[in-house]
């Protein structure tokens, strides 16, 4: 039996083991994914402590796949091997529940996640349901593509559905690995674009990435400087910090939205006056499908939008993974399972 080499967490807390599975066999509505690059997402520390609803361990995590198709399962119409794909956090939806039937699939009562409902990319092969896999561009690189399946489609899609129009002040609260990205989206957009990081050390990198305005949180009131530049329409909170978030909300204009995607686990906190007053909303966004996954990966493409990386071979998961965890790198770590 043909065998491949996995990072997979063994128990809750553990560290990742190194390991030698068999490759795995795609079902009739899978598709089988030599792994070529596999971002890690914080969200990968739902398996590390086993903190995801269901989740059964041991586990192989990876959400931000990507490589190309090796095996087709005997019911897939959709993709043929040698396609270069992606598959992002979204890892299929059954059809038939009422948000699949609305069209919602994101929001489907029964949708597998990617790295959680069954093993992700920590390793040399995967397998996916075809409806979970997006067309990879051929001028994307492997390694640059993989972090744009889950930080890159939740800033391209958070603010493409946020209300913004080209012109309109759009705030970028945090300048890290959602937030370098979004960056580069709402300049590109045509969006009159401040960014909002502590200190001065980002400020450069900011505006290389096309930021007009620097906002240091830690020596201006990030709302009161926002205001002055006439109100956010939109304030993108990705940076995990929930006092931070809270201190945003009063810098939006009026009819502005705080759209948060930073997965924080505590509260936040919003006076309601804040809200009636400036007729301001808070919204939250997830991901997307593959659909978006592919509306992500063909923008960033076609206009040059790409992650700051570091790279580390498989064997080197745990480490890789610390770094993300910790906040010490610039901005997104990527595994390349055959380095």
């Amino acid at each position: 039996m043909a065998t491949m080499q996995a990072a997979r967490v063994p128990a809750a807390g553990a560290d990742f083991e190194l390991v030698d599975l068999p490759i795995p066999e795609p079902g009739p509505n899978e598709v089988r994914v030599k792994v070529e690059a596999c971002g890690i997402c914080h969200s990968d520390a739902f398996v590390k402590e086993a903190a995801f609803p269901g989740l059964e361990l041991p586990r192989v995590p990876g959400h931000e796949v990507a490589g190309v198709v090796d095996q087709v399962g005997t019911d897939v119409t959709s993709w043929t091997e040698g396609q270069r794909v992606g598959v992002g956090w979204h890892g299929g939806h059954c059809f038939t529940c009422d948000a699949c039937r609305a069209g919602d699939f994101i929001n489907c009562a029964n949708a597998k996640v990617t790295g959680i409902s069954f093993d992700g990319g920590y390793a040399e092969y995967m397998c996916a349901p075809q409806e979970a896999v997006a067309a990879l561009p051929d001028d994307l690189d492997f390694a640059e593509a993989a972090p744009l399946l889950c930080a890159g489609i939740t800033t391209y899609n958070a603010l493409r559905n946020a209300g913004a129009t080209p012109g309109d002040l759009v705030a970028v609260q945090g300048i890290g690995g959602l937030g370098h990205l979004g960056v580069q989206y709402a300049a590109t957009f045509g969006f009159e674009v401040a960014a909002l990081s502590r200190g001065t050390d980002k400020h450069e990198l900011a505006t290389n990435l096309g930021a007009d305005h620097y906002i240091d949180t830690t020596a201006d009131d990030p709302a009161e400087a926002l205001q002055a530049l006439g109100g956010a329409k939109v304030i993108l909170a990705t940076a995990p910090n929930s006092k931070a978030i809270s201190q945003l909300a009063g810098g939006l204009g009026r009819d502005g939205t705080l759209m948060i995607v930073a997965a924080s686990g505590e509260p936040v906190e919003v006076s309601p006056m804040t809200l009636i007053m400036g007729r301001r909303s808070v919204q939250g966004w997830p991901s997307g499908t593959a659909d978006d996954s592919e509306d992500t990966l063909d923008f960033s493409a076609l206009t040059g939008i790409a992650p700051m990386i570091e790279t580390f071979p498989l064997s080197e998961a745990n480490a890789a993974y610390d770094r993300m965890i910790n906040n010490e790198a610039r901005f997104r770590v990527v595994l390349e399972p055959g380095a």
